[in-house]
């Protein structure tokens, strides 16, 4: 599970309850109109339709399952398997990297591999590269965008819920019994428009931008890492490049780590002297 999307959620719905109690009402409240949540989740989820294509709705749940779980991208093995690779192909050649490309798990990188192996020009493999990676961005642009137009329509749903409920008021005004519970009914499609906005839909949809960028600078820095192995660059020049699309900080401890290793081995080497 992606923890910061499970604590913001969570603390945010803490927020709410808490200010409300304070106020002196009761989170029940929020439940007491069913009405209210349905003119502005569901009116703004089937407004956002009217905008995009079917193919986007069927996939909704998969999108709300891509921003609460966490990504599955480990760079600095990726980092470590394209050094070795450029170690190999050094070694022994590019066409030696064929059947280590076949256990590549990552299908971006093993496309990447093959295409270098297989000889294509290192400008048709960076623009290959490039289009699947700008398709990608489109593919999950159209995802991340439905979330970003029902932020945009839940809260006007939500006055749309507002002045239908004040029409029903206006019916009740020789009941004053109905009269109070009416205009917190009405005030409510206001209040779920704006939390189904700020709290559900605008965050999913920047969470899966996020994503998406995530990814795509992942795939960048694969992408240099194969043209670096097909120009035979170092793998100490391979290890550099790609270690600049990390963070200063991932880079440092990455560092220190493997300064730790000659340490250890040289104070081993010093007690087996002395013994």
């Amino acid at each position: 599970m992606d923890l910061a999307t499970i604590i913001g959620l969570i603390g945010a719905v803490i927020v709410v309850v808490v200010v409300m109690i304070l106020d002196g009402g009761t989170p029940a409240e929020l439940f007491a109109h069913p009405s209210a949540i349905m003119i502005t989740a569901l009116g703004a989820i089937m407004a956002t339709t009217i905008t995009t294509s079917l193919k986007i709705v069927t996939k909704l749940p998969l999108l709300i399952s891509k921003a609460v779980m966490g990504t599955k991208f480990d760079e600095h093995e990726l980092i470590e398997l394209l050094v070795k690779m450029a170690d190999r192909a050094r070694r022994d050649g590019l066409l030696a990297l064929e059947e280590d490309s076949k256990k590549i798990t990552d299908k971006f990188l093993q496309k990447g591999i093959m295409m270098v192996v297989d000889g294509v020009d290192p400008a048709q493999v960076r623009s290959i590269m490039e289009i699947n990676i700008q398709q990608m961005q489109a593919r999950h642009r159209a995802g991340y965008s439905f979330f970003t137009a029902a932020g945009g329509f839940a809260p006007t749903f939500g006055i749309i819920g507002t002045v239908m409920g004040l029409i029903s008021v206006l019916q009740s005004l020789d009941d004053p019994n109905k009269l109070a519970k009416s205009i917190a009914g009405a005030f409510l499609a206001t209040l779920w428009g704006l939390l189904s906005a700020n709290l559900i839909f605008l965050p999913i949809g920047a969470k899966l931008k996020a994503k998406s960028d995530e990814e795509a600078h992942l795939r960048y820095m694969l992408l240099e890492g194969i043209l670096s192995i097909q120009a035979g660059e170092n793998p100490r020049i391979v290890r550099e490049k790609l270690n600049a699309y990390l963070p200063p900080s991932a880079v440092k401890g990455e560092d220190e780590k493997g300064a730790e290793k000659p340490a250890k081995k040289a104070a081993a080497a010093a007690k087996e002297a002395g013994a």
